[in-house]
């Protein structure tokens, strides 16, 4: 089973969750609004992605911030954003039972990830 993070009311989450509902993918959902954004696994991910790939800079949330909060140069000034900010991560962002991880939705990438 894979585990996706994300925002419920996100148009791409929707799409994630419609695709695998089709492709009859079992799924556990952490949505970051209703239990935060895990700092440990922020720190893994940051670690393992890097926080640049985890930021999305183009979004909403993105935009409303200032260019103070905006100006990151570290990962721990990227995780501390990312806990107060959970919107700013990209979304979806899946772990699978191996522990490897794919972000954004690509039914393509998707497919050959959770199967």
């Amino acid at each position: 089973m894979v585990k996706i993070y994300g925002i419920k009311n996100c148009d791409t989450m929707k799409k994630a969750f419609a695709w695998c509902a089709a492709n009859s993918i079992s799924y556990e959902f952490h949505d970051y609004k209703k239990l935060g954004a895990p700092r440990e696994k922020l720190v893994l991910w940051c670690r393992t992605l890097g926080w640049q790939t985890l930021i999305n800079n183009k979004g909403t949330t993105w935009r409303k911030l200032t260019p103070e909060q905006q100006a990151i140069t570290t990962q721990g000034q990227a995780v501390a954003l990312m806990l107060e900010n959970p919107s700013v991560i990209r979304r979806p962002l899946v772990e699978n039972d191996a522990g490897q991880l794919l972000v954004g939705f690509d039914p393509t990438l998707f497919d050959s990830f959770v199967r």
